[in-house]
């Protein structure tokens, strides 16, 4: 049995179903689970010393397009929308290959993890030149996080009304039946499970209904989760309007896409009784303010959600449209984000901080991730707070409001991550520089 022993942090937040805080206390692990936590525990085996340091429950991503951590800040796509960035960048993703989706994905998964994230969700939607699922799969196995991929697609491409390239866009019985391979090979439905698959069709712009209704009945046979994009901009709505007579709610409603197996990203512009659907139906939603912002979308009525018992998580979203991955920033930028449009008392750091891990891993169908307690999943984050970040903080444990912004140590399942700031897992000096060599491939075939 392995035992590991974080001792004496200033500050935990456990997350758990009282919102502990407890100060000068440690957490006891044992394979891979939390055993204990209270003070003056002991354990035989490593002891990580924490004091200097408030301990959170690791940080959950709901939302992510790995892929695209080869592709941050294209000119052409900086200043657009959501309909004119996509357009700009569908024929550089089109150009990817296998070794672009691994390291890609390796990039914005060690990103994530310095971040304070062990447990990460995937949005992989076109596969380009014998690209696979599996490739995302394999560079999070070595890294090490905690992973919930889920298998896109695209089957409606211009030529048919929609908005992706043809090139970009797959045959819908040969979308199903990867979505059967990838579940069969790769989901582990076990409580200390480091992968589990979903079926998420990319966006109602570019796939049919019926392939958004032949994927969630798919999904429900094989008991994984749904993820999709919904009610993303204006530009969104007028589609859904349009082309469906109906608003994104009704449209998934009318599809089978509501319910606790099933999350939307991002959700701008849902209207009331959309947010009361999506309560009601315990549908979860995937926020994610910095995309938001640098794509012109708005603001999520986050708050209205959280009001009406809407399950809210955060995804950072992909790197093309964030311009970095990094999940407690994210989560700073949604407590920001609800205070311009309410007002200063619309969200705490320690809500938003909240939203970031239980709401996350409840989400995701995560209920032993996400909090401090025993019997949960040793994911766990240690924040140093003694440096220049939080000199001066009288509430360090209202990490959100004064920093760090990179975790000191990162716990998945009980194994470290992260060190002292570094990545423990891959030689990501190695990595960083093999992902510069395929960005300048790329930007050499334009």
């Amino acid at each position: 049995m392995t035992s590991v022993l974080i001792r004496n942090a200033d500050s935990i937040l456990t997350m758990d179903d009282t919102r502990r805080e407890l100060t000068g206390a440690d957490i006891l692990i044992r394979d891979g689970a939390i055993a204990q936590v209270g003070q003056g525990l002991s354990c035989d085996g490593e002891v990580i010393d924490a004091s200097g340091c408030v301990v959170t429950p690791g940080l959950v991503n709901t939302h992510h397009h790995l892929y695209q951590t080869l592709t941050r800040a294209v000119p052409g796509g900086q200043d657009a929308l959501l309909f004119g960035w996509l357009r700009t960048l569908y024929p550089i993703w089109a150009r990817f290959t296998p070794d672009h989706m691994f390291t890609s994905a390796q990039i914005g998964l060690a990103e994530l993890a310095l971040s304070g994230c062990t447990l990460s969700a995937d949005h992989l939607y076109l596969y380009p030149n014998g690209s696979r699922l599996e490739d995302t799969i394999h560079a999070a196995t070595e890294i090490g996080i905690r992973f919930q991929p889920t298998r896109g697609a695209m089957s409606i491409g211009e030529s048919d009304g929609g908005l992706p390239p043809d090139a970009v866009v797959e045959d819908e019985a040969a979308i199903l039946n990867d979505c059967i391979r990838v579940i069969d090979a790769f989901h582990d439905a076990s409580p200390a499970s480091m992968c589990r698959v979903g079926v998420a069709p990319c966006s109602p712009f570019s796939v049919s209904r019926e392939l958004m209704r032949d994927a969630a009945a798919l999904a429900r046979d094989k008991g994984v989760m749904m993820h999709t994009h919904l009610a993303e901009n204006d530009q969104d709505i007028a589609y859904s309007l349009e082309k469906f007579g109906c608003r994104p709610g009704q449209y998934a409603q009318d599809l089978g896409w509501v319910g606790p197996d099933v999350w939307h990203a991002h959700c701008v512009k849902l209207d009331q009784s959309e947010i009361d659907l999506f309560a009601q139906t315990r549908t979860g939603i995937a926020h994610c303010p910095c995309s938001n912002c640098r794509l012109g979308s708005g603001i999520a009525p986050v708050r209205a959600m959280r009001d009406a018992g809407v399950r809210v998580g955060l995804g950072v979203d992909g790197s093309a449209s964030n311009d970095a991955g990094n999940l407690i920033a994210e989560a700073r930028q949604a407590m920001l984000l609800q205070r311009v449009a309410r007002g200063a008392d619309a969200m705490s750091a320690r809500e938003a901080l909240e939203i970031a891990t239980r709401g996350g891993a409840d989400i995701l169908g995560r209920p032993e991730c996400g909090r401090i307690a025993v019997g949960a999943r040793a994911d766990i984050a240690v924040w140093d707070v003694s440096g220049i970040e939080s000199a001066g903080s009288w509430d360090p444990a209202a990490l959100l409001m004064a920093g760090p912004r990179v975790v000191r140590d990162l716990l998945v399942e009980g194994r470290k991550v992260v060190q002292d700031g570094q990545v423990q897992t891959i030689d990501l000096q190695v990595q960083l520089a093999r992902q510069k060599t395929l960005v300048r491939g790329l930007q050499a075939q334009l």
